[in-house]
């Protein structure tokens, strides 16, 4: 990638490649997203947990979106790319959904605990991207993608709310 050799008045330049890199990994996690989100949905039992899923399947749109104009501001197209990392996350999600379809009681907290693996892993990489991008200068992405981390944040928080109050309480829910 030759855009530092382009950008080399901006502070922390040596950051550039890696932005670069972890916007394109976050976007085709976003990607991948949608899918297991549907998945989700459909496996939640609880009404609440599969309103928060499909909630979520909303707000990774304009995840995607925010992606895009961040992109854009920097002057690069919103291409992603496979995120392994999201991959594996989304096939742990597939086998809980299978392993526990027989037991509804444990389904909906083992789809949370699937969920929020995925949640942590964006709030990390958003954490980074939205670092990076303010030691470079670059307040438009900062923004941009420093609300996506506050929402991923706020649904991890929903998700371990559910959890606590309806989904792991099990026959009393």
């Amino acid at each position: 990638m030759a855009h530092t050799k382009e950008n080399g008045n901006m502070p922390n330049a040596h950051l550039h490649e890696l932005l670069v890199d972890e916007m394109k990994d976050i976007m085709g996690a976003e990607r991948q997203l949608l899918k297991g989100l549907k998945k989700l949905a459909n496996a939640a039992q609880n009404s609440t947990l599969k309103k928060a899923f499909e909630q979520h399947y909303e707000q990774t749109e304009n995840h995607i979106e925010r992606l895009k104009s961040a992109f854009s501001n920097l002057g690069l197209s919103g291409r992603g790319k496979k995120c392994k990392a999201m991959e594996g996350l989304l096939n742990e999600a597939e086998e809980i959904i299978e392993e526990f379809e027989d037991s509804p009681e444990v389904l909906d907290a083992a789809l949370i605990a699937a969920a929020q693996k995925v949640e942590h892993y964006e709030i990390a990489s958003y954490g980074c991207i939205v670092t990076y991008a303010k030691l470079m200068g670059h307040t438009e992405v900062k923004d941009l993608l420093g609300q996506t981390l506050a929402e991923e944040k706020e649904t991890d928080e929903l998700l371990t709310q559910i959890a606590m109050e309806e989904a792991n309480m099990g026959e009393t829910a």
